[in-house]
């Protein structure tokens, strides 16, 4: 099995795009697809998917929970709680789920046992659904809820499951940006890393981060550099590939047909499949089919 994850260190970069275009052109291949930004997914936007096969609440968040029956109201739990977390109404202590952190402070200096931590809080929801390209898993986080990296777990684990089940034979990731618990997560047991880059010193600066998580995680990498146009001659970039020992496997133009496939909800190549950035991702395809089992 193939599991692959395109990563970068920044958002904007054309990782979703790359994504969806790869998923499309590979769809012989077997691919399952994972959208593994848990904050933000935008993956299903591009395959136009607007209805799941199945919705799961994820339910991680450990919180406090108060037994009124023995609390005393002494309200040492409020004295203690370093996130402010719990309030007093009415007399009584009132924990605030959404700001509690479950770290259990409250629990231990209760003097009458009051005090529980218990993972009852919903952190999300994992959807999973189909495409003409193969099936899909997608995640959301809610509102002010920690453990996304979780959450991307939990999305890998089910493709994998599919992969047991002999569904499909290979994984591809369309990671979240930078360098935290969600892309972390997505690159954990990964195989190869495509690292999408822009010719700028920005960007470039990110692709170090990622690069050296990818190192990390002993994950061969190759870069994919998107508008490569708007800056050919980027003498840095060309430096720290071939300073890395880096492939770069796709050089792909800017160009305006991308924002036109965004908005209609289609892959691009499928949108425009001539056009020149459709022609560069084809490239980029062909060297991820010859990795692919």
């Amino acid at each position: 099995m193939a599991e692959i994850v395109v990563a970068s260190g920044k958002g904007g970069v054309g990782k979703s795009t790359l994504t969806s275009s790869i998923s499309v052109l590979l769809q012989k291949r077997d691919i399952g697809i994972v959208d593994g930004d848990a904050e933000a997914p935008n993956l299903h936007i591009i395959f136009n998917i607007n209805s799941w096969e199945k919705v799961t609440e994820y339910r991680e968040k450990s919180v406090a929970v108060i037994n009124y029956s023995e609390c005393s109201n002494c309200m040492l739990c409020s004295e203690v709680c370093t996130y402010e977390a719990i309030e007093e109404k009415d007399g009584a202590p009132s924990i605030m789920s959404y700001v509690c952190e479950g770290c259990g402070a409250c629990k231990v200096i209760c003097p009458s046992k009051a005090i529980s931590i218990e993972k009852n809080d919903l952190s999300g929801w994992i959807r999973v659904g189909k495409t003409k390209y193969g099936p899909f898993v997608s995640s959301e986080l809610d509102v002010g809820q920690p453990n996304s990296g979780k959450l991307v777990t939990s999305e890998k684990n089910i493709a994998r499951e599919w992969v047991k089940e002999g569904l499909i034979k290979n994984i591809i990731i369309d990671s979240a940006a930078g360098i935290g618990c969600q892309v972390i997560a997505s690159m954990s047991g990964a195989t190869h890393a495509l690292l999408v880059v822009e010719p700028t010193k920005s960007s470039l600066s990110d692709l170090k981060r990622v690069h050296y998580l990818a190192q990390h995680f002993r994950i061969r990498s190759y870069v994919v550099v998107n508008k490569y146009n708007l800056n050919p001659e980027f003498k840095e970039l060309k430096d720290f590939v071939s300073g890395n020992d880096l492939e770069v496997v796709g050089r792909i133009p800017y160009d305006g047909t991308v924002a036109e496939s965004m908005a209609r909800r289609m892959p691009l190549v499928e949108y425009s499949p001539d056009s020149p950035a459709s022609k560069a991702i084809r490239e980029v395809s062909s060297f991820v089919d010859s990795i692919v089992t």
